[in-house]
């Protein structure tokens, strides 16, 4: 039995310049009604980038959130008018300073459809050569690489915590059985 809840009334309160905060009141099945705080994303890519010697290529990096660094796959937001696909090759190359030759797409997952709406689009390549990196300013990364069986270990040991990278360690991981 599918469920739905209609939304009665949206008020947005915060709009900043990646994601937008609403409270939205909702009349569910039941009769009753709830709040439901949303956070506007407009979605990111994050890109699984396997080196010529088969190794996971990672961004090492201090996230603010959570108060440490962080071991993450290449990563980030979807310009306004950028497809998927062009974001992922160009995150990959800010980032990294490794430019892929060609890249496809995996798969697509919501981060915490709980509260957020953002779609994370994956993709891999396995056909990276040595480009031009060019960070943000406020970015401060390490380049890392790891074979997927490193990888996988630091995923149980608790040492890769992040979401979007362990879906991606866990597909390589699968796709090696």
């Amino acid at each position: 039995m599918e469920q739905k809840e209609r939304v009665i009334r949206t008020e947005k309160i915060y709009e900043g310049r990646i994601l937008t905060l609403s409270r939205s009141t909702v009349e569910l099945e039941n009769q009753k009604y709830a709040k439901r705080e949303i956070v506007e994303h407009g979605g990111s890519v994050v890109v699984l980038a396997f080196t010529k010697e088969d190794k996971i290529v990672f961004v090492k990096q201090y996230r603010v959130a959570v108060g440490k660094n962080l071991l993450e796959l290449p990563a980030g937001l979807i310009d306004h008018g950028e497809t998927p696909r062009d974001a992922a090759l160009r995150e990959l190359e800010e980032e990294t300073g490794f430019k892929a030759n060609s890249i496809q797409f995996l798969f697509e997952f919501f981060s915490s459809p709980g509260f957020t709406t953002e779609k994370i689009h994956l993709f891999e390549t396995k056909d990276i050569l040595l480009g031009k990196r060019d960070l943000d300013e406020e970015e401060n990364i390490e380049i890392v690489e790891y074979t997927v069986e490193e990888a996988l270990k630091m995923v149980k040991l608790g040492q890769i915590t992040d979401a979007k990278t362990i879906m991606g360690i866990l597909h390589a991981s699968l796709e090696r059985k």
